[in-house]
């Protein structure tokens, strides 16, 4: 009774080094989809095919903000105790 096993700290740790890859992979998908709207944003000021560049302008930007708000909302969630994926 007690015993600490090597194989739970391996897993445990494992799960911890998985949970901080994707939230490394979330924050860098935040900033690529606002690097994308700025790119489009600076393309939609050209007169050829600006309507496309706009559009995907405010995709690429809703993207972004919605990963920002869901990493928000996870980071409050372990705050106050909750588990939120």
């Amino acid at each position: 009774m007690g015993r600490h096993h090597k194989k739970d700290d391996d897993k445990a740790t494992a799960d911890g080094d998985h949970r901080k890859h994707m939230k490394q992979l979330a924050k860098l998908g935040a900033v690529a989809a606002g690097a994308y709207a700025m790119h489009e944003k600076h393309k939609a000021q050209e007169p050829e095919n600006a309507r496309s560049h706009r559009v995907k302008e405010e995709i690429a930007a809703t993207i972004a903000v919605g990963l920002a708000i869901h990493e928000h909302h996870k980071k409050e969630a372990q705050k106050h105790g909750h588990h939120h994926s």
